[in-house]
């Protein structure tokens, strides 16, 4: 099969974009054609590229190679379509070289608008991919609604990161959607990636529990809430991720004299060695979100080390974690109840380690590279 899929952001520095990586190189493995059109220079082995150099780079929320990046929706109308015209030429050129089978948009927003318009004039089967972030952003700046529903009545399959990110698709584009419609999550590495001395050293973490959050520090992700229930929490507590909001956890650590909390910075993509040993390092992982997560790559990224989540009762992670079984589940902007069940965890070896090895189990049966690839794989091959 021949796959040309659309995506809007590098393909580095977040967890859609490592998902499409993923999940490209894998099908190239399995003797597919890949390409994907993006504003990315860096490149993917095995997969062809058509860089697209969008007049600007927008985010739905926040991106970490994309500080000063504007918010899709604070963008004018001229500015948008911009945008949306860059993509329209070079994802033409791109078919037209390629000559795709399947156009696969990764993302929802103005994708399908461009893919819709492609798939005119190269005739090919279309998909959509919903992560849930373009859900958020499109329930702000309803501009691309009509089109993408226009787009939805000529695609094939539109796929959903989880059963949370399903329903609000529905919700959203109406219930008839619904029978094109699958639920397909993103997979993490199962490798095992030991040998944390050099985290210890560095980070002079030598003998303390460690409390892991990795992600965009964003108001979204709810990490000012970690911060306050670090006055109680008995173990040192690492912050990697950057954002907007990290000028203002430094004056909230600063604020409460906090000793034992280290705000680390972003570990580019291309260190993933060093961001997986901190999993691996870590005792108990923390997604303290407020807002409805789609699914969590980061949740499950620390379930595949063995480790035990504590994560917020918000959106999809519901699916993943099972309260008391996996993890624990706590109510949102909630900093006493995340310090109760760390320390709960960090007190009790016994249960910290059969906690993680059931979130490994998890993983293991749902959420591997090579399940997902395959469910997208039966979706391709429909059209063969």
């Amino acid at each position: 099969m021949k796959i040309l899929f659309l995506y809007m952001f590098p393909l580095w520095g977040n967890g859609s974009g490592a998902w499409l990586r993923k999940l490209a190189k894998r099908l190239a493995r399995r003797k597919h054609e890949v390409a994907i059109v993006c504003p990315e220079k860096r490149k993917l082995e095995g997969v062809t590229q058509f860089r697209v150099k969008p007049s600007q780079m927008g985010v739905f929320v926040g991106h970490p190679e994309l500080k000063r990046a504007k918010k899709y929706e604070e963008m004018t109308g001229p500015e948008l379509a911009k945008i949306v015209c860059a993509y329209i030429k070079r994802t033409a050129e791109a078919a037209q070289e390629f000559h795709p089978q399947i156009i696969h948009c990764f993302h929802t927003a103005f994708l399908p608008l461009v893919g819709r318009l492609v798939k005119v004039m190269y005739p090919a089967k279309m998909i959509i991919t919903t992560h849930g972030s373009d859900l958020h952003y499109l329930k702000r700046d309803r501009r691309f609604i009509g089109p993408t529903k226009d787009a939805i009545r000529a695609t094939a399959y539109i796929t959903a990161n989880s059963t949370f990110t399903r329903q609000w698709f529905i919700k959203m584009f109406g219930k008839k959607c619904s029978a094109k419609l699958r639920t397909i999550p993103a997979g993490v590495e199962l490798k095992k990636i030991r040998g944390t001395k050099e985290i210890n050293r560095r980070y002079q973490l030598d003998g303390k529990k460690v409390v892991l959050f990795t992600g965009r520090l964003t108001v979204h992700k709810g990490v000012k809430y970690l911060v306050k229930a670090a006055r109680k929490i008995k173990g040192t507590v690492v912050i990697l991720g950057d954002g907007p909001e990290r000028p203002y956890l430094k004056e909230l650590i600063k604020k409460y004299e906090l000793k034992n909390v280290l705000l680390l910075g972003y570990i580019k993509e291309d260190d993933l060695a060093t961001l997986s040993k901190f999993y691996y390092r870590a005792d108990v992982y923390v997604a303290p979100s407020v807002w409805d997560e789609p699914l969590g790559m980061v949740i499950l990224e620390a379930m595949a080390t063995e480790t035990p989540v504590i994560c917020t009762r918000k959106g999809g992670v519901m699916s993943i974690v099972k309260d008391g079984y996996n993890g624990f589940l706590v109510r949102p902007r909630n900093s006493s109840q995340i310090a109760q069940m760390v320390n709960k965890l960090l007190a009790n070896d016994s249960l910290r380690e059969k906690m993680g090895e059931r979130a490994r189990k998890t993983v293991e049966e749902k959420f591997t590279w090579e399940k997902v690839t395959d469910k997208f794989e039966r979706i391709y091959k429909k059209f063969a």
